[in-house]
């Protein structure tokens, strides 16, 4: 099974430095251009199913990408509870115990009123585990942090987050054949080959 992720295109707010995982906002016209680009990388394929976060940004690439789609949770990107809508050193002096704890610990550490990291792998983890042996080829479109947890965990080890990169419109493809899971492609932004 392969499954091919695509990143939104870059949102209105992306830019702004500011911690805006849940955070629902739209795509700018540089993520439309993007979108495009990665509709044009993959419009030779077919896919089984297409599936994408609910959020505003991954809809929009998704509709720009025009085929039809259907909505998982699952795929949101990480909630950064009180985080959300701050810049880091707004955060720092806003809440430094809590930034203080979440620096030590990113992975277990529950961002009061969000996520810890650990609860996106295992939202994600769930996600794949769901399309195993369904489905031979699937298209998602999601967010940078599901994207890495994604190719975290066909490299069977949770704290490879912070190593992959992830543009907005990329195309990253992480595949299983039988038990074995193992990275097709990463941050692909021109000449694929399906």
């Amino acid at each position: 099974m392969d499954i091919v992720f695509i990143r939104h295109g870059k949102s209105m707010l992306n830019g702004s430095g500011c911690y805006i995982g849940s955070t629902d906002c739209d795509m700018g016209e540089e993520g439309y251009r993007q979108a495009e680009k990665a509709k044009e990388l993959i419009k030779d394929a077919s896919f089984d199913v297409v599936l994408t976060s609910p959020l505003k940004r991954a809809i929009q690439t998704a509709q720009v990408i025009g085929r039809d789609y259907m909505k998982d949770l699952r795929l949101c990107e990480m909630d950064f509870g009180i985080f959300e809508g701050l810049r880091y050193q707004d955060a720092v002096k806003k809440y430094p115990e809590y930034m203080e704890k979440w620096n030590a610990d990113y992975l277990n550490y529950k961002i009061p009123g969000g996520e810890s990291l650990n609860d996106v792998y295992d939202r994600v983890e769930d996600f794949i585990n769901s399309l195993r042996g369904v489905y031979e080829k699937v298209l998602v479109i999601t967010h940078g942090g599901v994207i890495r947890c994604a190719l975290s965990l066909m490299l069977s080890n949770r704290d490879h987050f912070y190593r992959f990169r992830v543009d907005h419109g990329s195309i990253s493809i992480a595949s299983f054949d039988g038990d074995y899971s193992f990275i097709k492609a990463v941050n692909i932004l021109s000449n694929i080959n399906f």
